[in-house]
């Protein structure tokens, strides 16, 4: 297995998504996760990634998001830092999915998502920093699958 950390820089714009997702790629084909835990990972991390472009700044100056993953003791971390508005998606409440979807507020459900495919989501503000960090037990792919 080669390394099991790695950690880069992305601007505050929609177009890094695709850096964001060519990064993550890599590195959890390094790792041999499972396609569903490479799904899931991804999704969590697009979902944050796009609230912090989309809600996190009340300016339109450049701004850095810093994005470390690493995989030890059969957990995968991701831990996402930004200097936008604070933020702390683990006070969100849960959609109602009782209610008819016209009635439904927008919003919410990628912290959903998060709660769902992800063990654990933690958050911290930091001085002028949100630091997001999500574990997820993973599964390890077998060899020749």
């Amino acid at each position: 297995m080669s390394s099991n950390k790695i950690s880069f820089k992305l601007e505050n714009k929609l177009s890094e998504l695709k850096m964001m997702c060519r990064q993550v790629e890599a590195f959890v084909k390094k790792q041999a996760l499972s396609p569903k835990d490479i799904f899931e990972i991804h999704l969590c991390m697009e979902e944050h990634f796009t609230n912090i472009i989309s809600h996190g700044y009340a300016d339109s100056e450049t701004h850095w998001i810093e994005v470390a993953l690493s995989v030890e003791d059969e957990k995968f971390m991701v831990r996402i830092e930004d200097d936008g508005i604070a933020f702390n998606p683990t006070k969100i409440v849960a959609p109602n999915f009782q209610c008819p979807l016209e009635e439904r507020k927008i919003g919410g459900l990628g912290v959903h998502l998060t709660r769902h495919f992800m063990d654990t989501m933690a958050y911290q503000r930091r001085g002028n920093k949100n630091i997001l960090v999500m574990t997820k037990k993973i599964e390890w792919q077998a060899e020749g699958s």
